[in-house]
């Protein structure tokens, strides 16, 4: 290990921090680069090597070198001089899609390719971006990001609610934690669901060796309890199209729960569902899928339902959009091919 102390007290004053990693229980020993690559959106192995050379990567208030290897229970940590650009907020006339406001909450309809909040390499041009513009004086959350009760991906299409007072961040924070809010979802997975309706549970945390994704652990091992309810809306042949509703909302639940029961979102890149995981080896199948995944090109997934109880009026406030058009066009596609076709799920 080639590495050199440096004092907490200058660690503290002269660099930020940008990332923290603890090294999970069952990780083989890995170079820290390579870690970092995969734990790291946006990024690559020579810039991540450039600011091992430079100092930057710690490991244990150690700084190492780009060839250090990992182990259990390090604490990996990336110090750069400026601080992280999220916290350089500015804001941005982004036009929002506002289905609902008054004095205490915002409804927005947010659209695909939009990310919520900025992070690593998306520092402009997010949701955060077009409130702070639009809103004056927001409530922060427990993550010092202005008016954000919850999120959505950013190539999930669809709901959320904003807090515009202190009051009602608490009170939808609190109603969030306590599951009485309701959300529901709307998606096209793979393969055939088998069953009409069901409940899916299981402890959700970051995946051992692909920091990027989530993975499902037993109860008790590793994780945040996590409940995904779904039910079958159409079965299209290869793929079903499904509702899911939230019981509780953590990071990608319902990709990570739907792949976890064999039924990957459809064109989910980040989860393989951007291959061909059902259906015969026809050619004329395979360009037809691709041809879907062009009219859909992200995962298939949309915040189509949402509820909440009004902090000041207590009155329980339910808000729906339409399904968006490059979904409602790649289900028309199944539709007419799983009329034309017959199938076998065993394929």
């Amino acid at each position: 290990m080639t590495a050199y102390t440096v004092p907490n007290d200058d660690l503290e004053d002269d660099l930020h921090e940008h990332h923290r990693f603890v090294i999970a229980k069952g990780q083989q020993a890995l170079r820290i680069d390579k870690f970092l690559m995969n734990a790291i959106e946006n990024t690559t192995r020579s810039k991540i090597q450039k600011a091992a050379d430079s100092g930057s990567i710690f490991v244990n208030d150690i700084a190492v070198k780009s060839n250090y290897k990992v182990k259990p229970d390090d604490v990996v940590r990336v110090m750069l001089e400026h601080p992280p650009y999220e916290h350089l907020l500015k804001g941005e006339n982004i036009p929002l899609d506002i289905v609902y406001e008054d004095d205490q909450v915002i409804v927005i309809n947010k659209p695909v390719g939009m990310v919520v909040h900025p992070g690593h390499g998306n520092y402009s041009g997010t949701l955060v971006n077009a409130l702070a513009y639009h809103f004056d004086n927001l409530p922060m959350n427990s993550s010092e990001r202005p008016g954000l009760v919850h999120r959505i991906d950013k190539d999930t299409s669809g709901l959320l609610v904003v807090a515009k007072t202190e009051l009602a961040m608490d009170y939808l924070t609190k109603q969030f934690a306590a599951k009485t809010s309701e959300r529901e979802y709307v998606a096209i997975v793979w393969g055939d669901v088998k069953e009409d309706e069901g409940t899916i549970e299981g402890n959700i945390d970051r995946h051992v060796s692909n920091r990027m994704q989530m993975a499902v652990y037993p109860e008790g091992e590793k994780g945040k309890p996590a409940v995904t309810h779904y039910k079958v809306l159409e079965r299209l042949g290869y793929v079903t199209l499904i509702s899911c509703r939230l019981e509780t909302g953590r990071t990608h639940q319902i990709r990570v729960h739907m792949k976890y029961i064999g039924h990957t979102l459809f064109n989910d890149e980040r989860y393989g569902g951007n291959a061909i995981l059902k259906g015969t080896t026809f050619t004329k199948y395979k360009q037809f899928v691709d041809n879907c995944f062009k009219v859909l090109p992200r995962q298939a997934l949309h915040a189509k339902t949402l509820g909440f109880e009004h902090p000041i009026t207590k009155e329980f406030m339910r808000f729906d959009t339409e399904i968006p058009q490059d979904m409602v066009d790649c289900i028309e596609k199944w539709r007419v091919y799983s009329k034309a076709q017959s199938y076998s799920e065993d394929e």
